[in-house]
């Protein structure tokens, strides 16, 4: 591939460079600040500098990072986007050149310093270069999730106080005209596909905006460039918002630059080599961590993911692209589990048998690499030959040396599965508030069920620690985030008096340092008896056993009893929605039952006995492995749809938004706790 850009370490003879580099001598002097926290956009904030090892490191800003892989890498590819069917891909240099000329035209509309662009749209390069466009422009880079309600939008446009807003496309534009009039700072729109439906004047295609600043003086954009500094906001990440209105993370050049750095030393990458795939939210920080500056710090190449990725498509474009890193949430996992083992029910005998003694070679090879034995088992290359390799070119992961999960607690099950099949899924954990990840499983230090290990040079610190070691995990390092925006007593409560996040997760740690998170503080479900009950490990037992269930939601806060809320797996559409059509797996678990019904409704309205029974017996087997009385399920029953990012049930990166789930089906917990008292001895279905 490079020998088509040219060499990255000479410049194209025949292409002339359109903009010079900027070289800025020596590193940018910090700006003043005498506390590590702050909820002021224009407030820089004191570094968690050590005096030596990865902590010491000399603070960047986002130019620097970027512009030492411009010099470095120019002529390597940087973005690749289909457009009309084929591959167009931007070099790091003509990106660079880009994100100047996208930083000129904000600066041209008017954007003011510490000021919002907000981005609203599908993972495109013209999300990427708006974004460091605007921070190159001294603006704070602003993500909003395509699916928010108007409403929502107008929440984080009225924060940020954002002067531009960048939207993708009509559906996207038509929110923010909604509310346009309530966002005083509101300057300018830019939609960045599609030809506009209506003229304003304040209303711009991507074509138009990238020509407004070419009368911007280089001198002018330098100086602001310039003046950037690395202890002082460039970025707002709002939180999904579970409850109540989302809260802007404010994150320093610092957090962005020194935390893919660091956390980047521990992953074996190599320069100018190394593939992405961007199709995960880039307003939610895992995505703009990875996709975005791990990009930049390694020249790496992203290819984009088409806008229905998640509904079907994002395997094709894993086959193109070739990723050599790929990061999933577990539902992705999940679903491609699920479609494997749909595909293996119709396989032959022969080919079934093959598999089985193929996955159980696959686990025990990825057990002894986890226990650091390295014994490769009898029959592991005829394995690899005949199943593995097979595997990973159908899913688009020949070249994938680190497949990351993180976002969401995923199964043991799907964890186990990919081992099998040769693909072991590494853990990340971190929050919006670190920056991205705390700690990291790598290719060569991972456990099962274990997050990996600390960043270098940052700290972790378990608070109130109960008998079996598990406390409140609390996080050191020059991760963590400034503070919340405008939200002074919200950030007290983040960030203790000496600094230290409180992540609001409980955690413990194995005799080799390894993290596991054992639960989250305020989801632990905490019984009219006064048991603490966490409850994913009871909903991930559930589902290991009756393989027919999509999702399994815990009740029991302040009640008598545990109670379950259950989906069943089915057909999704194009638009993401739950259909009411099984899924080929949970048609298969209907088969083996020798029902015939095909949808979710049909078994619903009927109870149909033979499934019913048999998700009975499997919460029977997961109650049998509870640790008391008060951890086992009393009652249960199905709902008609199952859960969706749109429907409100699940969160942008797939995360079960429990609040809300209570809110939407407090009839059907009702039901099931109105007739407790005379029931409660027999487990209802």
């Amino acid at each position: 591939m490079a020998s088509k850009y040219g060499c990255p370490c000479c410049p194209d003879t025949e292409e002339p460079r359109s903009v010079p580099l900027v070289r800025t001598n020596g590193p940018a002097p910090l700006a003043p600040a005498d506390e590590l926290w702050s909820s002021s956009r224009h407030k820089a904030v004191k570094l968690r500098m050590e005096g030596s090892g990865p902590a010491s490191e000399t603070p960047m800003t986002a130019h620097q990072l970027f512009l030492h892989t411009v010099e470095t890498y120019g002529d390597h590819p940087a973005l690749a986007s289909k457009k009309e069917g084929q591959w167009v891909t931007l070099t790091w240099r003509q990106y660079y050149e880009q994100c100047r000329a996208a930083a000129k035209s904000f600066l041209k509309l008017g954007l003011e310093r510490y000021h919002g662009v907000g981005i609203l749209g599908f993972n495109s390069p013209e999300w990427f270069i708006s974004n460091i466009g605007c921070i190159f422009a001294g603006g704070l880079a602003t993500g909003i999730y395509t699916t928010n309600s108007v409403e929502a939008c107008q929440h984080v446009a009225a924060n940020s106080e954002a002067n531009i807003l960048v939207v993708e496309n009509q559906k996207q534009l038509d929110k923010i005209l909604q509310v346009k009039d309530h966002l005083p700072h509101l300057k300018a729109i830019v939609q960045y596909k599609g030809e506009l439906q209506q003229k304003a004047p304040f209303l711009y295609t991507w074509a138009e905006f990238m020509k407004l600043g070419e009368e911007v003086p280089d001198e002018q954009l330098n100086a602001v460039i310039d003046s950037l500094r690395a202890n002082e906001c460039c970025t707002l990440i709002f939180t999904s918002g579970t409850t109540g209105n989302p809260k802007g993370v404010m994150l320093s050049h610092d957090n962005l630059t020194w935390t893919v750095r660091t956390a980047a030393s521990m992953l074996n990458l190599k320069y100018a080599e190394e593939v992405m795939v961007s199709y995960l939210p880039l307003s939610h920080v895992a995505a703009q961590l990875v996709d975005m500056w791990l990009c930049v710090c390694f020249a790496m190449t992203t290819y984009f993911a088409e806008p229905d990725a998640l509904k079907g498509s994002l395997v094709n474009t894993l086959k193109e692209a070739h990723p050599t890193c790929f990061l999933g949430v577990p539902r992705v996992w999940e679903k491609m589990q699920e479609k494997m083992k749909a595909v293996g029910a119709k396989a032959s005998p022969m080919r079934s048998t093959v598999a089985g003694w193929a996955k159980s070679i696959g686990l025990r090879y990825n057990y002894s690499v986890m226990n650091r034995e390295n014994q490769v088992p009898w029959g592991f290359t005829l394995a690899n030959n005949l199943v593995f390799k097979k595997v990973r070119e159908s899913l688009g992961l020949d070249r994938c040396k680190l497949c990351f999960t993180g976002a969401a607690p995923i199964t043991k099950d799907t964890l186990e599965y990919f081992m099998s099949l040769n693909i072991p899924l590494l853990e990340l954990y971190g929050m919006s508030e670190s920056s991205g990840p705390h700690t990291i499983s790598t290719d060569t230090y991972s456990q099962i069920s274990s997050c990996g290990k600390k960043i270098p040079g940052s700290k972790t610190k378990l608070e109130n620690p109960d008998e079996d070691g598990s406390g409140e995990i609390c996080m050191w390092g020059r991760h963590v985030f400034m503070g919340y925006l405008d939200m002074p007593d919200k950030t007290a409560e983040a960030l203790d008096q000496d600094g230290w996040l409180h992540s609001g997760d409980l955690g413990r740690h194995d005799q080799n340092d390894f993290l596991y998170i054992t639960g989250r503080i305020k989801e632990l479900i905490i019984t009219a008896g006064g048991e603490n009950i966490p409850p994913v490990p009871i909903e991930d037992s559930v589902k290991a056993e009756v393989p027919i269930i999509s999702n399994a939601m815990l009740i029991g806060d302040k009640l008598k009893f545990l109670s379950m809320l259950l989906t069943l797996k089915c057909v999704v559409d194009d638009n993401g929605e739950p259909t009411d059509e099984l899924s080929p797996e949970a048609l298969i678990f209907c088969q083996h039952h020798n029902v015939t019904a095909t949808k979710v409704s049909e078994i619903v309205a009927n109870k149909e006995p033979a499934i019913y029974n048999a998700i009975q017996e499997g919460m029977e087997r997961a109650n049998a492995r509870a640790t008391s009385n008060a951890q086992k399920i009393q009652k249960w029953t199905i709902l008609e749809r199952d859960f969706s990012v749109n429907g409100g049930e699940l969160g942008p990166t797939m995360k079960l938004r429990r609040p809300i789930v209570v809110k939407m089906y407090q009839e059907k917990i009702n039901e099931l706790y109105a007739v407790a008292t005379e029931t409660q001895q027999t487990p209802s279905y």
